[in-house]
């Protein structure tokens, strides 16, 4: 009886070994992935109404870029005309439709960028007529706007809270007195904005500024010096328009610099006016660390056709979406314009 008490005990432990052997301590369960959430601003240039575009339909103007305006959290336009009533006109002083910038809004865009040299347009009349236009947008599609007054404006999108600081070197009309609420390229009232934005919590500071000389691809030293301090303010990015042309970009003690987008939509056919970017910036905060911070940009270049080119219509394009779709132009040549303007634009800006 001993000997088969002892057997049996030595095989219930070399069970337990083998037991042992095979198996282990599941480990706490963990995340599938980490709790990041981002928030995305697209922003777009100089949206124009010139004459001749007033003779068309503008509800096709953006209907390519549409999606992409829907789909990010924020869409930014630089609206750079007064919607001063009739008649309308274009260059030199615009006044569009009120429908035109409701058309805007519809195709995405959230905020509108004022602080532009055509503000003014229509003089202090129009002025006020524009802003009364864009507070019933603000109530009948939630469309903000900033660049008036010295206010920066803050969006906020899943967790992340972000100041945009819009302002401009000047408007066309009237001494500077008669404009006393447009932005000014000015460092006491854009550094007063920038104060305000960081004692209100935003995250992150974003400068939006009209700024530099048309049409040349490179940035001036004025530009230079005002987005060094910038960024020596805590702006953790500049993204500028009024050039009407895309012009180089830098990084400045790791913030980017895009010194200008180009136009967005207009009928200008100047060399190197209809090729275009549109910036995307990135936030994500990691709500497991509690850290945010921003993603390098997304460049993606555009290009403005004109009517008769691909449709009958002005319509904006990404590039890369039609890149290899010459035989859907009404007249191909216009491919081609844009190919070899995307290419010239690249090699001076090196824009990649």
């Amino acid at each position: 009886m001993r000997k088969l008490i002892i057997l049996l005990s030595l095989l219930m432990l070399g069970s337990s070994a083998a037991m042992a052997q095979y198996s282990y301590v599941l480990p706490p369960p963990q995340a599938l992935y980490a709790p990041c959430d981002t928030t995305s601003l697209l922003i777009i240039g100089d949206v124009m109404m010139h004459k001749k575009q007033l003779a068309h339909d503008h509800g096709t103007f953006l209907q390519y870029i549409e999606p992409h305006m829907q789909k990010a959290s924020f869409c930014i336009a630089n609206m750079e005309f007064s919607l001063g009533g009739k008649p309308y006109s274009g260059y030199p002083a615009f006044s569009a439709p009120d429908s035109y910038a409701e058309y805007v809004a519809e195709c995405g865009a959230d905020v509108f960028l004022l602080a532009n040299n055509h503000i003014l347009d229509r003089g202090l009349k129009g002025f006020k007529r524009t802003l009364g236009v864009y507070d019933s947008l603000a109530k009948t599609h939630g469309t903000r706007y900033t660049g008036v007054g010295t206010e920066p404006l803050i969006i906020k999108r899943r967790g992340i809270s972000i100041a945009l600081v819009n302002f401009t070197y000047g408007t066309n009309i009237g001494p500077e007195a008669a404009s006393p609420d447009v932005m000014r390229m000015k460092k006491e009232q854009v550094g007063e904005a920038i104060q305000k934005a960081r004692r209100a919590g935003a995250d992150f500071i974003v400068a939006l500024p009209h700024w530099g000389t048309e049409y040349q691809l490179k940035h001036s030293s004025v530009q230079e010096n005002w987005a060094n301090w910038l960024v020596g303010q805590g702006c953790c990015a500049v993204v500028g328009a009024h050039p009407h042309v895309v012009q180089d970009t830098t990084h400045i003690n790791g913030a980017p610099v895009i010194y200008s987008m180009g136009n967005a939509v207009s009928n200008m056919s100047a060399e190197n006016t209809r090729l275009e970017l549109a910036v995307t910036l990135r936030f994500v905060f990691d709500r497991n660390s509690g850290t945010k911070r921003m993603l390098e940009p997304q460049l993606d270049f555009m290009w403005c056709t004109l009517p008769g080119r691909l449709t009958h219509s002005y319509a904006t394009i990404f590039i890369k979406e039609w890149a290899n779709r010459r035989n859907d132009w009404l007249m191909s040549s216009d491919y081609d314009n844009m190919i070899q303007t995307l290419k010239r634009v690249k090699s001076a800006t090196g824009i990649e």
